[in-house]
């Protein structure tokens, strides 16, 4: 049986293949690859172990090819080998965490990083990270400091604590709370407020890992003031509460709140503690969005200690927060698990610089991207929509019908689940019936392929994008008629 390489007659004239397969002794040596003029000049910018390591993989492949006839010759062509090295060493150095273009309709998402860093974050940051910094030494004496200081005073100025102190996250934050305050002790929860906030992180089994044994009161809808009081024992650490902010529970339901369970706590010596979640500064609704909670709010409703996150509603860098009372604090400070949740010093200058911003509330909406983008007005991004649409359509006709729509957000990260946010953008649709699911999957995949890869999503058969996160069009038309080619590709597929 002929190869496929090999001649075929036809008549009197031998026809060649024109694409001929190589075989494996085709391919060149490692070290003649390297001496190839493209490939040392690509080691001479990258250096000669990438360069050599990337070279023996990409021999491996096509080594691999050719023992299963399935390698063209022309891809072991000099050019195309200096070509698919140079693709090769470039992907290695390519950053795996990359900007992409939010239009999900989920302001703050978790997937996507949750919240941006205002300017003022990002310049801080710039300035310190490439020069030493005071973190951990004060300047006033010369000694040794305490990095809590460094945002310590901000933060009892905005909740109105006694004191304060960060961790790396908010479920570190519950966790060293726990372990320093209740360890081998019981913890009173209304069940209602059992919560799972994602990646199977649950409060039973935060207070498993804390030492601490878990007593539940009440049922899942309706817990009132006697259940939290029959609960409480000799071996009654503190009382707790857990901000719902990923559920609601409606119709038949009653709780108790911080106000309400305060005096109780009291009356027993017992710590009244609040897990806020999404922790946000501000009186929401001063911005016209849903209230939530304040960590000032429940310290004044009588709670001794308030845990919430950094990177929610307050707009900043991952970081746990613990405010209350100094003797409290003082003992979570001083716990081992301490040190190994604190905050590195990149967090910790972009929260200070975020925490300032709350100083100046009437420039805040300005200031702060979350808080701008949860306010923009319906308008803008209705006005946006109807800009980028015609590019948008030119790129993707004929295959898909391009509209502007109405749509509805969220804010995300668990954050008032049930509120909506109106919002508008572009709705996608396949123009062929017939395979649509695919053909809207196939566009989803060829959105988040591009440079800056776009993610949106496909809901009642169609693939929407929010434009509530797009603040500059450009980001998202500069590199649309990248689609044109890819969709010419996939059909060619098909």
């Amino acid at each position: 049986m002929k190869r496929p390489e090999e001649s075929v007659v036809h008549g009197s004239q031998a026809l060649a293949d024109p694409r001929p397969l190589a075989q494996p002794q085709d391919l060149p040596a490692l070290d003649k690859l390297l001496r190839q003029p493209e490939v040392a000049a690509l080691a001479a910018e990258h250096g000669h172990t990438l360069v050599a390591g990337a070279a023996r993989q990409l021999l491996a492949g096509l080594r691999s090819q050719a023992l299963a006839d399935a390698l063209p010759s022309s891809s072991i062509e000099p050019d195309a080998l200096a070509t698919a090295l140079s693709r090769r060493v470039h992907a290695r150095l390519a950053p795996r965490l990359r900007r992409v273009l939010n239009l999900t309709g989920t302001v703050i998402h978790t997937n996507l990083g949750r919240t941006r860093l205002p300017r003022a974050a990002l310049e801080q940051i710039q300035a310190l990270m490439g020069a030493s910094s005071n973190l951990e030494y004060d300047l006033d004496s010369g000694g040794r400091g305490d990095r809590d200081s460094l945002i310590e005073g901000l933060l009892c100025e905005l909740t109105g604590a006694e004191a304060a102190t960060v961790v790396n996250n908010n479920a570190a934050a519950v966790l060293l709370t726990l372990a320093a305050l209740a360890a081998r002790k019981e913890v009173v929860v209304s069940r209602g407020e059992l919560v799972e906030i994602g990646g199977a992180f649950r409060m039973p089994d935060v207070m498993k890992s804390a030492g601490a044994r878990l007593v539940e009161v009440g049922t899942t809808n309706r817990t009132h003031p006697a259940d939290y009081q029959r609960a409480i024992g000799p071996r009654t650490a503190l009382l707790m509460k857990v901000h719902t902010s990923n559920y609601a529970v409606q119709g038949f339901t009653a709780a108790v709140d911080e106000a309400a369970l305060a005096p109780l706590a009291r009356a027993h010596g017992l710590p009244l503690v609040t897990d806020l979640g999404s922790g946000a500064l501000i009186d929401m609704a001063a911005w016209g969005l849903p209230a939530e909670p304040t960590p000032r709010h429940m310290i004044e409703a009588g709670c001794d200690l308030v845990t919430f996150s950094g990177d929610k509603l307050l707009g900043g860098p991952q970081a746990g927060l613990i405010v209350g009372r100094k003797d409290l604090v003082t003992r979570i400070r001083k716990h081992p698990l301490k040190r190994a949740l604190r905050l590195g010093k990149l967090p910790l200058a972009a929260l200070e610089a975020t925490l300032r911003l709350y100083l100046r509330p009437e420039r805040l909406a300005e200031e702060l991207p979350t808080l701008r983008l949860l306010t923009r007005p319906l308008a803008d991004i209705a006005a946006m929509a109807s800009a980028v649409q015609p590019a948008l359509q030119a790129a993707l006709a004929p295959r898909y019908t391009v509209e502007c729509v109405p749509l509805q957000g969220q804010i995300g990260s668990g954050s008032l689940p049930v509120e909506r946010l109106a919002s508008a953008g572009l709705g996608i649709v396949p123009v062929e019936k017939k395979g649509a699911g695919r053909a809207l999957q196939q566009l989803a995949e060829a959105l988040r392929a591009l440079p800056t890869p776009v993610i949106g999503r496909i809901q009642d058969e169609r693939l929407l994008l929010d434009l509530r996160c797009l603040e500059e069009a450009h980001l998202l038309t500069d590199q649309i008629g990248l689609l044109r080619a890819s969709d010419r590709r996939q059909q060619l597929s098909d």
